[in-house]
């Protein structure tokens, strides 16, 4: 028996119903989040360790600037922020660094929508994918952007993030890496899993590590292997 029009226009209304809801508690979900009360706990803490977003800035100001060969010793306040304020413009992902610090700071603010408008222009600007939950230093260099960083990872103070790697997590594990002060993660390299790069540690290029690395030594290959301890790795 063939339906009415008057049967089929209410299914297919009822149907539009029924995804429009789904996808509003979809976007709830994305913006607010879905906690249990360890999770809770989680993200305060998180919210409580993330520096704070002019001291981070100004800190990787300076790194940034050391490691270009240039001025690194700011006179006042203002001349650090006309020196980051060049770096925004003229490095390939200090614009992109800013964002994802300013993301961070509504982070620590529960400003969840504006988080998200910052977590998308740091991957616009710096091609900057820094998840949720990753707690990074102040002093970070990050040459050209092209990063994925995410799960429950620390980033030390002074580290060097090169393009293409990724930092994060094996199947079933939330606890990503940490990397510890000075350590220096090469160009395309693979650091995954609860793993703890000692400071100024290296990680060669494409290598990929699934095992703690000693402070002060560089590894290579896959799965990455220790070649020789590097010394201690003076800061800029």
């Amino acid at each position: 028996m063939e339906e009415s029009p008057a049967t089929t226009f209410t299914e297919l209304t009822g149907t539009v119903a029924r995804r429009g809801r789904a996808l509003r508690r979809r976007l709830r979900v994305v913006v607010q989040g879905l906690r249990t009360d360890e999770q809770g706990v989680l993200w305060d803490a998180v919210r409580a360790s993330h520096p704070g977003f002019i001291e981070a800035v100004l800190a990787d100001a300076r790194v940034t600037a050391a490691y270009r060969g240039e001025r690194y010793s700011f006179d006042s306040r203002l001349d650090a922020w006309v020196q980051a304020l060049r770096l925004a413009i003229v490095h390939d992902s200090f614009l992109g660094q800013i964002c994802y610090r300013a993301k961070a700071a509504c982070q620590a603010r529960r400003i969840p929508l504006l988080s998200r408008v910052f977590h998308r222009l740091a991957m616009m600007t710096g091609q900057i994918c820094i998840g949720d939950p990753v707690v990074m230093r102040p002093g970070v260099y990050i040459p050209h952007g092209q990063v994925v960083v995410d799960g429950i990872v620390e980033v030390g103070e002074g580290v060097v993030l090169f393009p293409f790697i990724t930092i994060g997590l094996l199947a079933g594990n939330m606890v990503g890496p940490t990397l510890g002060p000075r350590s220096v993660i090469g160009s395309g390299a693979r650091v995954l899993g609860p793993v703890r790069i000692g400071a100024g540690a290296q990680v060669g290029a494409n290598a990929v590590v699934l095992a703690d690395v000693p402070a002060n030594t560089t590894v290579v290959g896959a799965p990455a292997t220790p070649t020789r301890p590097s010394g201690p790795r003076r800061r800029p």
